[in-house]
């Protein structure tokens, strides 16, 4: 039901109507709470359109996340983010819109259409790059946003990001606990900023600890991109004996390849991957990894946003929003001690 027959229904004017839903003060009590009632009990709908031509806004947020050919955007830590910030937004009837964008896309042109258009109040940018020039476009457009991930481009931005230094560090410190002394990180094969971060706290924390070597190799975050780190690994000399994967989508392909090498990945190479993903979850050895709580840092990046957006920055009046997210260690049976002889025993990691 539209205004029009919800006015014709109560039989008063249609400019009654929309003041009292709108809650404005020169309507009659008594005529506001019949109109409210009505308005429930007979499934009232605003007209989003008209509402957006007179108002300036869809009620939308726009979320921009990278699509690829080669994975599915499912088997991604996208979705318990989307998760999160979709009940975030819909407890505060906003909708949330995915903007998917694909690799054979102009990542900034795709930014300016989806701004030219009008069809979101605030957008939230995924997969941000070391230099990002949608960061830049969106400070001159002066549209409200926040990114999810950090980036050299900008400056006083809001954005949310994983404790990629944290996690860096605990995972060196923790190989080398157990003995290791040359020990890779393999990084994703892309400008994608969570890289270049990971690659400068790993060699920091490589330096603090005397004795220890790194190596950095690059890796496609796939199964297949895991793969082919394997045969680098193979032919490394001398070899690693602890690889740290800033993406776990690649551990399935490594783990494989190792094995047809006849190195066992657990007792003969020690590996550490970063986030934990579900797709993981039933290799054996268990994958050591760090977890959080995604959903969580969904909920976050839609409060960031809203502290931007004039309707809503009364209800959260913050500092600018720039947080590291904190991971805990996951232990499982693929980072064992150094020349450790223990039997592989396969179960699966907790999710």
């Amino acid at each position: 039901m539209g205004i029009r027959e919800l006015a014709r229904h109560l039989n008063i004017s249609i400019g009654t109507v929309s003041r009292a839903l709108n809650g404005k003060a020169d309507v009659n009590p008594q005529t506001r709470a019949r109109v409210l009632e009505a308005a429930e009990r007979l499934g009232y709908a605003p007209t989003q359109s008209g509402r957006s031509l007179r108002r300036g806004v869809t009620g939308m947020i726009g979320m921009m996340i990278p699509t690829s050919d080669k994975k599915a955007l499912g088997d991604t830590i996208f979705m318990e983010v989307v998760d999160g910030l979709r009940g975030f937004l819909g407890a505060r009837n906003l909708d949330l819109v995915l903007l998917l964008c694909g690799p054979e896309e102009d990542a900034l042109a795709y930014t300016k259409r989806v701004v030219a258009r009008r069809i979101v109040d605030g957008l939230i940018i995924a997969d941000t790059q070391r230099v990002d020039p949608r960061i830049d476009y969106l400070i001159a457009r002066k549209m409200p946003f926040v990114t999810f991930g950090r980036s050299r481009s900008g400056g006083a931005q809001p954005w949310i990001d994983l404790d990629l230094e944290g996690m860096a560090e605990d995972a060196v410190r923790h190989l080398a606990d157990l003995g290791h002394k040359r020990i890779a990180m393999a990084l994703p094969a892309s400008e994608v900023n969570y890289g270049y971060v990971s690659a400068k706290a790993f060699s920091e924390a490589i330096a603090r600890r005397d004795g220890c070597h790194g190596a950095l190799m690059r890796a496609e975050s796939t199964e297949a991109g895991g793969y082919a780190l394997g045969d680098q690994v193979i032919a490394a000399s001398p070899r690693p004996t602890a690889i740290i994967l800033v993406n776990v989508d690649t551990a399935i392909g490594l783990y494989r390849r190792l094995n047809e090498a006849g190195i066992r990945p657990g007792a003969d190479i020690a590996i550490t991957g970063f986030l934990y993903a579900p797709h993981c979850k039933y290799l054996a050895p268990a994958l050591t990894c760090y977890q959080t709580d995604l959903k969580s840092l969904g909920a976050r990046l839609g409060e960031a946003l809203l502290g931007r957006m004039s309707d809503f920055a009364h209800l959260y009046p913050s500092d600018l929003a720039q947080d590291i997210w904190p991971m805990r260690r996951i232990s499982g049976e693929s980072d064992s001690l150094l020349n450790a002889a223990q039997p592989i025993v396969a179960h699966s990691a907790s999710a």
